[in-house]
């Protein structure tokens, strides 16, 4: 008898979590109502600008009755002309801006050098200001994202906990017909279905009983196929310790990579990653870093290397590009921007989430047909509002996702890079991705008949069903 752990009265550590979030989003509202970027000056602004002029040159001087009395418009006008050609041209004003107020003003030379220094400051505290205003937008992002993924994380663990007090009992005395105790046992079951039983259990001393026996009783006792969890111990301690079961996959994935630097350097500016995610996915991440080289190299290292580490703490996609964008933007004086590509395979039923920012087109493989997966989004670090691209893809057993670099389609014909590909993709009968990634990259380097003027990386991700 199986019962949802879902009270009328709800758990007061959610209760609690759930104030806490609402703090912090107050707080990332309190953020972005703060004082906003501007580009232009406000009117209050640009009179403090002309008095401090007019303090500076003409408070001081004897036509100042003239110049700003009767003349006063004029006066206005020639300082707002100086401003513009500040604006157009730089500190340099141009020949006519000059003559105009030598013309018209007595102190001309004070005149101008107040004017562009007085300005100068204006501007860079503007510049100033709206950096602040852009930091406090990105802590606001952050701020919302964070309190977002721990309210989700929070009421997705309270909702998936559930009592079954018949299969704890079934457990129970299975493990004791082998002398192994049980002190807690803790069920899970995840959206999709999927069990996830924890256990807190030990041996008897001198007992010998790997972790593999206990999974194998655990999936009689369910009618599920249960397995370790990831980094289980092999052997039962004789000390309580807790032992992590899962569901098992029905999908195995394999992975190749080819890659060649630009100019056939060793270093090359494109990186990747392949990792275990939760709930039973793979992850697979392409980054090319802006340029080429060990500076591309050290970029798009770092970036995958952050977003491997939230993808792997538990924070959701969405969440952890934007942390990571929203780090890129607010961190650094120059726009250093690098693309992301991600594939997320889900080895329970075979799909794959295609997610890119600013990423080179990819490929499925089918027995059949050869499908692509574009994108128009920008690379990350480059603006504050991240926007995504997202298509999930079903594949089948033996079907393969190609991933590239832009410097693969760079080295081809321009408006021919997806018809060649295609085709390239399409004549391979090879099944060992390694040897399918090799091929592609050899077969573009003979098309293009060139040196690598570009990092060129082809990565390949086969998929195989368990249940054959």
């Amino acid at each position: 008898m199986c019962e949802m752990m879902n009270d009328i009265e709800m758990n007061p550590y959610v209760i609690q979590v759930d104030k806490f979030v609402q703090s912090l989003e107050k707080l990332s509202k309190m953020f972005l109502n703060l004082e906003e970027k501007k580009s232009m000056f406000t009117e209050t602004e640009l009179r403090n600008i002309y008095e401090t002029v007019f303090h500076k040159v003409c408070y001081q001087c004897g036509n100042r009755d003239g110049c700003l009395g009767r003349e006063r418009k004029n006066t206005y006008e020639m300082l707002g002309n100086v401003f513009q050609a500040i604006e157009d041209c730089g500190t340099e004003l141009n020949v006519e801006v000059k003559r105009k107020v030598q013309k018209g003003c007595a102190n001309a030379p004070r005149f101008m050098k107040a004017a562009l220094e007085t300005y100068k400051e204006a501007k860079q505290t503007m510049v100033w200001n709206q950096k602040i205003a852009q930091s406090r937008e990105g802590c606001a992002v952050q701020l919302d994202s964070f309190a977002q993924m721990i309210r989700h994380a929070t009421h997705e663990l309270d909702a998936s906990i559930f009592a079954d007090e018949y299969l704890e009992k079934k457990i129970r005395n299975q493990f004791a017909k082998l002398g192994i105790k049980i002190l807690t046992t803790v069920f899970f079951m995840s959206e999709e279905g999927r069990y996830e039983i924890h256990i807190t259990t030990k041996a008897k001393k001198g007992q010998c009983i790997t972790t593999k026996q206990l999974a194998e009783i655990i999936s009689e006792c369910c009618g599920r196929k249960m397995v370790l969890g990831k980094e289980e111990r092999a052997v039962l301690a004789s000390e309580y310790c807790t032992i992590v079961f899962v569901e098992g996959a029905k999908y195995y994935t394999l992975q190749g990579v080819a890659k060649i630097g630009k100019g056939c350097r060793k270093i090359s500016g494109d990186s990747f990653s392949m990792m275990d995610l939760p709930n039973g996915k793979q992850g697979i991440i392409l980054s090319d870093g802006m340029g080429a080289g060990e500076t591309a190299c050290r970029e798009s290292t770092m970036v995958v290397g952050l977003l491997e580490e939230l993808l792997d703490a538990g924070f959701p996609k969405e969440t952890a590009l934007q942390m990571l964008n929203t780090a890129l933007v607010i961190g650094r004086e120059e726009v250093r921007f690098s693309t992301i590509d991600m594939s997320i395979f889900d080895l329970y039923n075979g799909s794959c989430e295609f997610v890119k920012a600013g990423a080179a087109l990819s490929f499925i493989k089918h027995e059949d047909k050869v499908d692509h997966v574009k994108s128009t989004s920008l690379p990350i670090g480059v603006v504050s509002q991240l926007q995504i691209d997202q298509e999930q893809h079903t594949l089948k057993d033996g079907d393969f996702v190609v991933m590239i670099t832009d410097g693969v389609m760079d080295a081809l014909p321009v408006g021919q890079q997806e018809f060649i590909l295609q085709m390239i993709i399409e004549g391979t009968q090879k099944t060992n991705p390694k040897e399918v990634a090799q091929h592609i990259l050899e077969q573009v380097m003979e098309c293009s008949g060139e040196i690598p003027v570009d990092d060129m990386t082809v990565l390949v991700v086969g998929i195989w069903s368990l249940e054959k």
